[in-house]
């Protein structure tokens, strides 16, 4: 049986430091908002919604044990590990810093702009190991990403107004609108609006305006 969760852009959990240019949007719960019956689903931990201002950023934190995915929806990131890795994350990049046994980065907008993005935290299946960095610049949409340490692949789907994208087949599905809106088992889906599925067979999203999603269809 189909069950389909949907979370609103509205219902999210208010976080960062606005005073210093960081707004963030939490999908689960995280630090002070803790949710104990929103911590997970399948290895997905975090998607943030985040917005850096010209100049703001994450100065260098560390990581453990975290498989963390980062999507650009408007800007350019700069993002600076301790593992030598230094790039710009742009619109349609996906980035991968599997933090391993244990990393630490920075993040910040240094463009001229509004810095957009989302980040999602997966929970790998065995902890430990080497810190890895994989950066995929304009992924297809027909081309999906897999992070096998969670057991879970990211898709990017990209429908034209009036267009249908069928929906992978899984035991989980996370599907985010990063923009535009789509008509999913007869809800309505806007920008920031998240649709936690289990026991996903057949489903078709149908955009009601050229929109974008990114789609995690986890194995367990």
């Amino acid at each position: 049986m189909i069950v389909m969760d949907v979370r609103r852009a509205a219902e999210r959990y208010p976080g960062g430091d606005p005073a210093a240019g960081i707004e963030t949007r939490h999908a689960f719960s995280f630090g002070p908002h803790y949710d104990p019956d929103n911590l997970a689903f399948g290895p997905l931990i975090a998607c943030n919604e985040e917005r850096l201002a010209p100049g703001a950023g994450f100065g260098e934190h560390p990581h453990s044990h975290t498989e963390i995915v980062t999507w650009v929806i408007e800007g350019e990131l700069t993002h600076r590990d301790s593992a030598g890795h230094e790039t710009t994350v742009r619109p349609g990049d996906v980035q991968h810093l599997s933090a391993a046994a244990g990393v630490r980065h920075v993040e910040r907008n240094d463009g001229e702009g509004p810095l957009a993005f989302l980040q999602m935290w997966l929970t790998p299946r065995q902890p430990g190991g080497d810190p890895a960095y994989t950066i995929v610049p304009g992924i297809a949409d027909a081309t999906g990403y897999a992070v096998p340490a969670a057991g879970a692949t990211l898709h990017v789907r990209r429908p034209a107004e009036g267009a249908r994208t069928a929906l992978p087949d899984a035991p989980r599905l996370y599907v985010h609108v990063v923009r535009g809106e789509v008509r999913l088992a007869g809800e309505r889906l806007h920008p920031g609006d998240a649709a936690r599925i289990t026991g996903a067979r057949g489903l078709t999203a149908v955009a009601t305006t050229r929109a974008e999603l990114l789609v995690w269809e986890m194995t367990g």
